[in-house]
């Protein structure tokens, strides 16, 4: 049975429908001046390889004016871009030669709080209560006899309470300020109208300038509930996909926001889109931001959410395609970001991603890991995913499956998470190595333009073994993965059936995900013991070598089903 309505020919639709976007974690993507962290231009030097990887678009990781305090999504200044990273001309040309390259680029855009460093929050605090100043941040007394206490039980993601009190201009302890993450990272006052004007100017300044869409960061929580209520639950940590409704999240006031800026984005030519971060569930909760006059993406975090397991995966598949066609949009795929462990040691460990990059022994034994069998199914989840109708997301070293880096000194940790949890979670930083792109250690793996830097002198440290995962190393190799990821980004080109559009399921089994696309394309994802190949079929790709017609255990293939 087809699970989506008939669409225009893929030439003829929007080119987001289909798109795989790779995700490029500025500071750790590409060294051009030799300083230790990723900027503009180090993008800019890999873009033919990317183009060579084949995928449609990049998203960049926020690049604005930053006390980095959270890398970038703590912003000072979002209209310009931050001084380690380059200029705004080197910016502007990155966008030009991106297009050259037949890409799309994306950047991130921070919403829901600003940095406390922004010239805005330095003058809320330099302004009384109740002013003008103040009202573009949640400021509020506290409760208590003399205010001492925070005004809500509310706490921050990255642990701890979610307010702050200052000290006012006379000297004595003032009003609070909400920051639902870091507290350098003030949550704007969207009850304000000032913030929507200025974010409709930050918005047509980037658009202005040729980008062809927005990531917007924390995209369900920049509307609080009135009144800021108490959360009622039994456990009030803030995670970004709670399991009960939080009144900071998945407010229903956030869509007016949307609907608006749904108008900014069709005003200009060329497809402009923006793809949601909601850490929201169900999929019916995703669909609303999906709605043909909001949003045209949004990621499926239930979909990376899911665990090592056919029929969780492919319940989750079926919750998020049926939700989406109701509102006509497609599904956006994603295994891997800079807030999650990565699916290589994921996969293998059992481990469900959350909303947190956290330490891996809080969720399982990590001395078990086996890299082997996690890149097998890293693998495998791969190709389910880029079969898949829809677009897909891709997080840089996906594509030469980087396994977690679990081997950072703890005084080199920098995710704000390390300090607010009281060193209890070592954060994000594992999946947010720089990427080594040659074999040898000589400029931290080519990562860096200074050849004298040591793979232990980047921004954050690479480990000794780092450059065995090399695009050097990979490149050429018809086993390795970076060629997989080559060779089915070019197979998702040429096959017009595949990208956004109809899917039927093939029941092979219940350690088995099977269904079939048009134009006799099948995907088959084997979770147990041995199974044949459809008769007839002809294999495609495999994500993992086949023995005669037989599909091993945590392997994927594709194939062209046999019409006789």
């Amino acid at each position: 049975m087809s699970t989506h309505p008939a669409l225009p020919a893929r030439n003829q639709r929007p080119w987001w429908r289909d798109a795989v976007t790779y995700q490029i974690y500025i500071r750790s993507f590409a060294d051009s001046n030799g300083d230790g962290k990723g900027d503009v231009e180090g993008i800019r030097s890999r873009l033919p390889y990317l183009r060579s990887l084949g995928v449609d678009a990049i998203w960049i990781t926020p690049w604005y004016p930053s006390p980095q305090n959270d890398h970038g999504y703590d912003v000072s200044d979002y209209m310009n871009i931050e001084p380690d990273y380059g200029t705004l001309a080197d910016a502007e040309r990155l966008i030009k030669e991106t297009h050259d390259h037949g890409m799309k680029l994306l950047v991130d855009i921070v919403p829901n709080h600003s940095s406390d460093q922004h010239v805005w929050f330095q003058q809320a605090l330099a302004a009384a209560p109740g002013s003008p100043e103040r009202d573009r941040y949640i400021f509020r007394e506290g409760k208590g006899a003399n205010g001492e206490l925070p005004p809500n039980n509310w706490q921050a993601v990255f642990g701890g309470s979610a307010w702050h009190r200052i000290t006012e201009a006379d000297g004595k302890l003032g009003q609070w300020y909400l920051h639902l993450f870091a507290v350098e990272q003030p949550d704007f006052n969207w009850e304000n109208q000032e913030i929507h004007e200025h974010f409709e100017e930050v918005l047509k300044f980037w658009l202005d300038r040729g980008v062809d869409g927005f990531r917007i960061d924390v995209a369900h929580g920049m509307v609080k509930a009135p009144g800021l209520p108490d959360v009622v639950a039994a456990d009030p940590k803030a995670e970004m996909l709670a399991p009960e409704n939080r009144p900071f999240w998945d407010q229903d006031g956030v869509h007016e926001i949307y609907r608006k800026w749904r108008k900014i984005l069709d005003s200009y030519p060329g497809d402009r889109m923006a793809v949601a971060e909601a850490w929201v569930s169900p999929a019916s909760r995703i669909a609303r931001y999906l709605r043909p006059d909001e949003l045209a993406n949004s990621f499926n975090f239930d979909f990376l959410s899911s665990p090592w397991e056919p029929a969780e995966l492919k319940k989750m598949i079926n919750r998020s395609m049926d939700a989406l066609a109701e509102v006509g949009a497609p599904s956006s795929w994603v295994f891997n970001n800079h807030d999650v462990v990565r699916s290589v040691d994921r996969f293998d460990l059992g481990l469900l991603a959350g909303n947190a990059n956290t330490t891996l022994e809080r969720h399982g034994d990590a001395k078990k890991f086996d890299i082997a069998r996690g890149t097998r199914r890293a693998r495998a989840g791969a190709l389910l995913m880029l079969a898949l109708p829809g677009g897909a997301y891709i997080y840089q070293g996906e594509e030469l499956a980087l396994p977690e880096a679990r081997d950072i000194p703890e005084d080199r940790l920098t995710d704000p998470r390390w300090e607010m949890s009281l060193r209890t979670d070592r954060g994000r930083d594992g999946c947010r190595v720089p990427l080594p792109w040659t074999s040898l250690p000589i400029g931290a793996f080519g990562f860096s333009s200074d050849a004298n830097r040591e793979p232990e002198h980047a921004w954050l440290p690479q480990g000794d073994h780092w450059g065995k995962f090399s695009v050097e190393g990979q490149d050429g190799d018809p086993a390795s993965t970076l060629t997989m990821y080559r060779q089915a980004l070019a197979i998702r080109k040429s096959e017009a059936g595949l990208g956004d559009g109809a899917m039927t399921w093939i029941d092979a089994g219940d350690d088995v995900i099977a269904f079939s696309r048009p134009g006799n394309f099948a995907c088959l994802l084997n979770f147990g013991a041995a199974i044949e190949l459809p008769a007839g079929s002809e294999v495609l790709l495999s994500s993992n070598p086949l023995v005669g017609n037989v599909i091993p255990t945590d392997t994927a293939v594709w194939v062209r089903l046999s019409v006789g």
